[in-house]
């Protein structure tokens, strides 16, 4: 794999303004398993491997189950994930294709039905900010480790 820029070190106020977004999600009321999923699920779409790696190990750590981790990316042809996290599932791909249509009307709605106005802040800015660290890590071909 090519060695590019690690801007971690280069632009260190960039790269931790970053984590101040991940510490606001590390700390919000979005459960540790909705925050995985949607993780996992933008870096799938993204074809980040780094990110995939990392939060699928980090999901395993939390409980999550290896059937459900496999699963994720077939997510609406299964019954293992419960409604509020198929309405999180969808949000994350519409807001990671946001190029396609963005976050539906539907989608938008049903979220409204399950969430709080809070926690669909939550799972949007969640969507933002892995899909903003995929980019950080395919375009400086952060490598697997």
């Amino acid at each position: 794999m090519e060695n590019r820029i690690d801007i971690q070190k280069v632009e260190p106020k960039a790269y931790q303004a970053m984590f101040t977004l991940e510490t606001y999600l590390q700390h919000a009321e979005l459960s540790k398993t909705h925050l995985e999923l949607i993780k996992i699920r933008a870096s799938q779409i993204n074809g980040c491997a780094f990110c995939i790696n990392m939060h699928t190990t980090d999901a395993l750590q939390q409980g999550e189950s290896t059937q459900r981790i496999f699963l994720l990316n077939a997510w609406r042809e299964t019954e293992l994930f419960t409604q509020e996290e198929r309405t999180i599932l969808a949000m994350t791909e519409e807001i990671t294709l946001i190029h396609e249509h963005g976050l539906s009307t539907q989608t938008y709605q049903q979220a409204e039905k399950l969430f709080t106005p809070n926690y669909i802040a939550q799972i949007i800015m969640a969507i933002s900010t892995i899909n903003a660290w995929n980019r950080i890590a395919i375009s400086t071909s952060r490598p697997v480790k």
